[in-house]
């Protein structure tokens, strides 16, 4: 039977995904049906003006389970994390915020019977995974505190679905585009900074080198794939957690040429960070997403040439609209 969402939880909601994320549901299942919650005051006062917004600290226990039980939430899409960079200047936190978060969101799912969306990512892989066509089903020995947290996260839902049935589902996502929320410390983050640095200045100094290629989405379709993934029935799912998806894959120079046909005068330099840059360099450069396709219907649909001309016009109309410099 495929699953009926009614009262939805969105943890880490002011976040890059969280941001975006919260208004799709909102659209489809009711503005008071989909409860926002952050560890900080909302970036976007759409976030509290549009439906019930609260804060929250996913590492206590107590405060998550007075709100699932308080707004009656059947559904939790887990999104509260330190990414890839920040988790490594903070390991020691990260495990703190990524674990603990996570298994409390698995308990308090366990004990009130929700189903539980928690994204993965491409960091869950290491420098032994091909990295090229990376198979759904592969070695996965990540080699930063971010990889590992993430790849731990797919054993422990994979646990509570098989050991408690709890309905557990989440996604391998790619680097993520997107204009509504600035970067977050992710070592993809250059995909997102560089909109910024061409529409403002014109010129965008990159921390990955040149050839640095990896597998990227934009926002919508990560959106999209999120709420698709959780409406599908149970019983076409032979994966869970979590699946590869994907839909575009380039380096900093291809991204940089693109933005180029847009902003004639655009440049692109290198000075390279050598920890995210070790990080990509340990990451696949494409992920074969053919599971995610025939179990779920998964289809992208953006590549690298529409989400630049959407990115640039959207961006272009958010820094307006703040009063920004745009050239």
């Amino acid at each position: 039977m495929v699953p009926v969402m009614k009262r939805i939880l969105v943890t880490g909601a002011t976040g890059q995904i969280g941001s975006e994320l919260v208004p799709a549901l909102r659209e489809k299942y009711g503005r008071d049906n989909v409860i926002a919650a952050g560890h900080r005051s909302p970036p976007h006062k759409a976030l509290v003006e549009d439906g019930p917004y609260t804060t929250l600290d996913v590492t206590e226990y107590t405060s998550l389970e007075n709100i699932v039980r308080k707004f009656q939430i059947d559904t939790i899409f887990h999104l509260a994390a330190l990414l890839s960079a920040v988790a490594e200047e903070k390991p020691q936190t990260a495990w703190e915020v990524n674990m603990q978060g996570l298994y409390n969101v698995l308990e308090v799912s366990r004990e009130n019977n929700c189903a539980v969306f928690s994204p993965s990512s491409i960091g869950a892989f290491g420098p032994g995974t091909p990295r090229d066509n990376t198979p759904q089903d592969t070695i996965q020995r990540p080699n930063t505190m971010y990889g590992i947290c993430k790849l731990s996260g797919e054993l422990l839902c994979d646990y509570y679905f098989t050991r408690f049935g709890v309905d557990t589902r989440g996604l391998r996502y790619p680097g993520l585009i997107s204009y509504q929320a600035l970067p977050g410390g992710g070592t993809t983050d250059y995909a997102v900074e560089i909109f910024y640095r061409a529409i403002q200045e014109k010129k965008y100094v990159c921390f990955l080198q040149k050839g640095t290629v990896l597998d990227m989405m934009y926002m919508p379709d990560a959106v999209r794939a999120a709420i698709e993934l959780m409406e599908t029935d149970p019983s076409q799912l032979k994966h869970r957690n979590a699946f590869n998806l994907t839909a575009m894959s380039f380096a900093p120079e291809e991204l940089a040429a693109q933005i180029q046909k847009h902003i004639a005068d655009f440049s692109i330099s290198y000075q390279v960070d050598p920890v995210r840059q070790s990080i990509a360099d340990s990451w696949p450069r494409h992920m074969d997403d053919r599971a995610a396709q025939h179990e779920w219907g998964w289809q992208p649909h953006y590549n690298l040439e529409e989400m630049t001309k959407d990115m640039i016009k959207r961006l272009s109309q958010k820094l307006r609209a703040e009063g920004q410099n745009v050239t």
